[in-house]
């Protein structure tokens, strides 16, 4: 007899607790509503369900959905009907865009491309260790862009390789030599995939929702398509992918610094995968379609009227892979992460939609302008207040989303309302949202896969975090000012 799966106790209380507390508790403030208070409520628990992992968080997701729906917390004086707003976040196309790329990625693993790529990379570079700490680097930026799961491309696809080379070299914690060169690799490995998160909006998943955020907040006058995202995140992402390696490797260096034998590895496991098959190369081809779509390059010959809109393209490409036989319907239909991507994400953007709607989005920003107005600073130090906070509280989240979820509409209304310049902070915080993952071994999917295959301590992985959260900021603000500026971004 299979048994039953409860809640985990103490985070489902905490949740629960948390919930009913501002419900029932706390006096709703004078400028808000009682509909908006009870969303919060609501929204509070969901979110820290979520973090304590109370429950997986699709499970979390329909619970939330459900009560949203049950206590009609979004249709103040207009019963009935709620359902149709607690469900209104499957409408979202962004949602659609980022479960269907998830699926498109499956494609990658399947026909072997991904691991091609970066055995490639790793026979171009793989002469010196650092070397190879490019060639990873650069695997990772070259599939991310199709890779909406950093999850997936960091922990399930460029992990492995770093493992193999590892062990190639006699490096492995098992055998307690992980200093020859695997603690450096794996650190590489991790810290490539805030940065490669970064650079475009299909390489995670809540970047769409932060694209969608910003939207709102403007009344669209903001609205950032997959080009404008990924030209400004060019040079300074490039900048951090060059520094990364070079920084870590002077903060944990590898006793094993030449390694002319791993060009050899690299082109031994090529030969073993064969001449690229069928499959790869309509996958190739699939893929390098979708990136001229995402870029805007039909918008050139076909005039821009033409609705070719990021997830009509996603679905274009994966149509492609179903037509060719590259992908079958049943890889579609196991795709568990897709599916349950579609889920969480839709009832956090439906949560979130609902508190701008309510107005409690407004009140809390401007309750964080007028804090910092009675401190009489400009714009500039609130707005290096307001991203110093924003990425640092990412201690206390073991989920991008919902960080992302709980503080970035606030906060860019905050820094908006206190004379930021609109386009600046929007591409400083939405740069941030990724980046802040590098700090722990908890801040994203791909951290406990890593970390848990034990090649560094957590003091180590916490140092590397915290003196690369600097790097990435210092160059986030020099690099991405200059370069937004040239673009005429800002």
């Amino acid at each position: 007899m299979n048994k039953l799966t409860f809640p985990k106790p103490l985070p489902s209380a905490i949740s629960l607790g948390l919930a009913l507390l501002i419900w029932f508790i706390i006096p709703v403030p004078a400028k808000v509503t009682p509909e908006a208070w009870h969303l919060l409520a609501l929204f509070t628990g969901t979110i820290a369900a979520i973090i304590g992992k109370a429950l997986p968080i699709g499970a979390v997701s329909i619970i939330a959905i459900a009560l949203v729906a049950i206590t009609e917390v979004t249709r103040p004086g207009k019963p009935g009907g709620a359902i149709v707003d607690a469900l209104s976040g499957f409408a979202n196309p962004l949602i659609w865009l980022i479960a269907i790329a998830v699926m498109i990625a499956i494609a990658l693993t399947k026909t072997g491309l991904g691991a091609r790529i970066g055995y490639y990379f790793i026979a171009l570079f793989g002469k010196k260790t650092v070397g190879i700490a490019y060639g990873l680097a650069l695997s990772e930026l070259v599939i991310a862009p199709v890779t909406p799961s950093n999850t997936a491309r960091g922990g399930a696809i460029i992990h492995p390789l770093m493992r193999s080379i590892a062990d190639g070299f006699g490096s492995s914690p098992e055998l307690g030599t992980q200093n020859k060169m695997g603690r450096y690799l794996a650190l590489v490995n991790y810290n490539t995939n805030p940065i490669t998160s970064a650079m475009f909006i299909t390489a995670t998943a809540p970047n769409p929702l932060i694209v969608d955020l910003i939207a709102k907040a403007t009344n669209s006058a903001i609205s950032i398509t997959w080009g404008q995202w990924a030209l400004a995140a060019l040079l300074p992402g490039l900048c951090m992918l060059m520094l990364m390696p070079l920084v870590l490797y002077f903060m944990f260096p590898p006793e094993i610094k030449n390694t002319p034998d791993a060009k050899g590895m690299a082109e031994a496991q090529l030969t073993k995968l064969g001449p690229m098959k069928a499959s790869e190369v309509v996958t190739l081809g699939v893929l390098a379609l979708m990136l001229l779509m995402w870029a805007g390059v039909p918008a050139i010959f076909l005039g821009p009227e033409a609705d070719l809109n990021a997830t009509t393209m996603a679905m274009v490409g994966l149509s492609l892979l179903l037509v060719t036989g590259v992908l079958e319907w049943e890889d579609i239909l196991k795709a568990k992460s897709a599916w349950d991507t579609l889920i969480w994400f839709a009832a956090l953007v439906m949560m979130a939609t609902f508190l701008g709607k309510l107005g409690l989005i407004t009140w809390f920003s401007l309750s964080i302008q007028d804090g910092i107005n009675h401190m009489g600073l400009g714009w500039i130090s609130a707005t290096v207040i307001l991203v110093l906070i924003y990425f640092y509280s990412h201690y206390f989240f073991a989920s991008t989303t919902a960080h992302i979820t709980a503080m970035f509409g606030a906060f860019f209304a905050a820094g908006v309302a206190l004379g930021a310049p609109p386009m600046l902070l929007a591409l400083l915080l939405a740069f941030s949202s990724s980046l802040m993952m590098s700090l722990t071994h908890y801040g994203t999917g791909t951290a406990p896969i890593i970390f848990g295959s034990g090649y560094t301590t957590l003091n180590e992985w916490w140092a590397a975090g915290a003196v690369m959260s600097v790097v990435n900021l210092l160059v986030l603000v020099v690099v991405g000012s200059v370069w937004w500026k040239l673009l005429g971004y800002i």
